[in-house]
């Protein structure tokens, strides 16, 4: 009675915090005066530039998906199949960009590439005209979203490759070499890592809104964000949001139809201690060269960049004076957010492990779609529904940033879960419960334990995306309740480069120090950094 109650209670709780405001949204948008309109909808299917922002959205998504693709699923393998050197040192690199909201990697490139930028002091102003054409427009755009997004299929294919039973590989071995092996065993077996990993870069490009803003480019979720935050037209913003809806569910809904079993089942495998790796051999020191200048160029120049923008104490003193009631914000909120994505998400978790309800799927599916949603929509929907005297205390409060967060990333905390809830042998709980133990007590004294390391990579995943969340914090919050990132965000309009861009690393500290700190102490054994 216990386990279905409070099961119950996290259902309905996903509902009213996630699912209930995108509804809302959609109702309040079909209402003119008390009667069923389509009005707002009429210009998104008539306008021209309605049919520009889509293929403006769509080609941007395309261009990220296909080069993150290509890109990411070759260094996947080569990390984690592989004796390339320094596997952990590069991992750790490449996931730095996605780590931090993406404008701030845009700042860095336009501090080297824009007009008066460090290009323009070096190579000429007739180079830095060119670049400056490159990087407003979509190469720009696309060349950013690929560093920021470059490390989901680089961890999907690492993680899927954990599920092979070595010994199919082994086999193969027998009667091919690795590279038959590969086409013919590894890549067939994690294709359903690779096509999710492709779905995820297309939905997250298509509903970014801060890159394609501050490049000009103009893309759906801008226009949302625009009509809504600048000429308060709620209709039209929603119907600007109705396209970035749409297209998640259909993706989502096929790659469920398609592919279904397929992800949910994830599981490590029993035997990833013996998983057979590739000797790189001759190619092992080119390859290496390779990847340290593809990581120098994507994640090493922007920080450098920010650092010499920033390189003068005094800037740092006025950045603090002029944000730091934002940073102190930011880290509360991000704390707050983080502890209840880990409740949360390990509830959720254990609901689509366990499958307790028949809809356990729809569970898992919602959770996906919401993260999938861009920023801006679940932002207008929490407006939508909570902005009205009765509801004020929470949408007066930190309290509507609270539960913005738990609407689009209770996803990760609860996927995470699951697979760590995978490790645990069942028998553990099932002999507590023929022992008398009751549910709650059977949770907090065998599950959470068992699974404390998967809770505190959740937590600090909570942690890292709540801090670097923009698009809803900027939509939602109150007065006085603004957080680094949109401080950071609002400042760019008028603050000097060399303040934005120190905020840019006060930020980036702020995100990869506590991480940092609390990786090390879930990893007390570290493994010597080039095994």
């Amino acid at each position: 009675m216990q386990k279905r109650t409070i099961l119950s209670l996290v259902v309905f709780l996903l509902f009213m915090i996630g699912l209930l405001p995108v509804l809302a949204m959609l109702i309040k948008s079909l209402s003119v005066d008390g009667h069923f309109s389509v009005e707002a909808y009429a210009g998104v299917l008539t306008s021209q530039r309605q049919w520009a922002l889509m293929g403006n959205s769509l080609s941007l998504s395309v261009w990220v998906m296909f080069l993150t693709t290509v890109i990411g699923v070759p260094l996947g393998l080569l990390f984690g199949k592989t004796d390339f050197p320094l596997r952990r040192f590069f991992i750790f690199l490449f996931v730095i960009p996605l780590l931090i909201p993406p404008y701030i990697t845009a700042v860095s490139w336009f501090d080297l590439l824009g007009r008066e930028g460090f290009a323009a002091q070096f190579l000429g102003s007739s180079f830095a005209a060119l670049s400056s054409r490159f990087l407003f427009g979509l190469p720009g755009c696309v060349a950013i979203l690929f560093s920021v997004f470059l490390p989901i299929p680089i961890l999907l294919t690492m993680v899927f490759l954990r599920t092979i039973n070595p010994r199919l590989e082994e086999a193969g071995r027998l009667v091919s070499g690795w590279r038959g092996v590969l086409w013919e065993i590894t890549i067939p077996l994690i294709l359903p890592g690779i096509i999710l990993s492709a779905i995820l870069t297309f939905l997250l490009s298509f509903g970014e809104f801060s890159v394609p803003n501050f490049l000009r480019y103009s893309v759906f979720p801008v226009e949302s964000f625009t009509q809504f935050s600048a000429f308060y037209n709620f209709k039209a913003a929603t119907a600007a949001a109705v396209p970035l809806v749409l297209m998640a569910l259909v993706i989502l809904l096929s790659e469920a139809v398609f592919m279904r079993g397929e992800i949910t089942q994830l599981r490590s495998s029993t035997e990833t201690k013996n998983i057979p790796l590739i000797p790189l051999g001759a190619a092992r020191n080119g390859l290496f060269g390779l990847v340290a200048l593809l990581g120098f160029f994507i994640v090493i120049v922007p920080i450098l960049v920010l650092l010499i923008q920033s390189a003068n104490g005094q800037v740092y003193s006025e950045a603090l004076r002029r944000a730091g009631d934002s940073l102190l914000r930011s880290l509360l909120y991000a704390v707050i957010g983080a502890t209840f994505l880990t409740v949360l998400g390990f509830f959720t978790g254990y609901l689509i492990q366990t499958k307790t309800f028949r809809f356990w799927r729809a569970i898992d599916f919602t959770t996906i779609f919401l993260f999938a949603l861009p920023g801006t929509v679940i932002g207008i929907g929490l407006i939508g529904l909570w902005n009205t005297v009765q509801t004020n205390f929470i949408y007066g409060t930190l309290w509507i940033i609270i539960l913005g967060y738990l609407a689009r990333y209770t996803a990760l905390t609860s996927r995470i879960t699951v697979t760590q809830l995978a490790q645990i042998p069942p028998a553990m709980e099932e002999a507590a419960r023929v022992a008398g133990a009751g549910w709650f007590r059977r949770i907090i004294f065998i599950v959470i334990p068992m699974a404390r390391r998967g809770l505190l990579a959740g937590w600090i995943v909570g942690y890292i995306f709540s801090l670097r969340d923009t698009a809803i914090t900027m939509l939602v919050y109150p007065a006085g309740h603004d957080t680094l990132p949109v401080r950071i965000f609002t400042l760019m309009a008028n603050g000097s480069a060399e303040l934005i861009a120190a905020l840019c690393v006060i930020l980036i500290l702020a995100t990869l120090l506590p991480a940092g700190i609390l990786w090390m102490m879930a990893n007390p054994l570290l493994r010597k950094i080039n095994r």
